[in-house]
């Protein structure tokens, strides 16, 4: 029997975090329950095929139903909430290393703007001379091309 990619204990922290099922008033099939669905989802992001490829013998319904579920918990802000009980869960057991943590300015917003830099400083007399062009009519002397007939006698 394959490993179920959406272990017990997995499901008792993820599915408190997710909005209830809502049948459509028209009726139509029964949608597939959320543990089939994160099963699905988890199955594409671990193996990266595309979603239409999701086989149907995992019973987690299609790719696209999977895709529907994903974008819909994205949009409930489920991914959010769910990373920040990971990471309580993670500190209070003392399994995250934060002297390896990096924060950088465009994760999170620099208070005032952060320190101003100092000027640079000139390192030369004068200002270099231009190199990509010349004052001179002609940089390169290219042979010129003809301005028109010539008399020739």
């Amino acid at each position: 029997m394959a490993k179920s990619l959406v272990s017990d204990e997995l499901w008792k922290l993820v599915e408190p975090l997710l909005p209830s099922i809502e049948r459509s008033p028209q009726g139509g099939r029964p949608p597939i329950g959320h543990r089939e669905a994160l099963a699905g989802i988890l199955f594409v992001l671990r193996t990266g095929i595309p979603w239409q490829m999701l086989p149907p013998e995992m019973g987690c319904g299609s790719g696209m139903t999977c895709w529907r579920r994903l974008r819909d918990w994205q949009e409930a802000g489920v991914w959010d909430r769910l990373h920040q009980l990971l990471l309580a869960r993670l500190n209070a057991a003392d399994r995250i290393d934060w002297s390896r943590a990096v924060v950088d300015s465009s994760s999170v917003r620099a208070v005032l703007g952060g320190q101003k830099p100092a000027p640079t400083q000139p390192i030369a007399a004068r200002r270099a001379a231009n190199t990509t062009s010349s004052r001179m009519r002609r940089a390169f002397p290219w042979p010129r091309r003809s301005r028109g007939p010539t008399l020739t006698i």
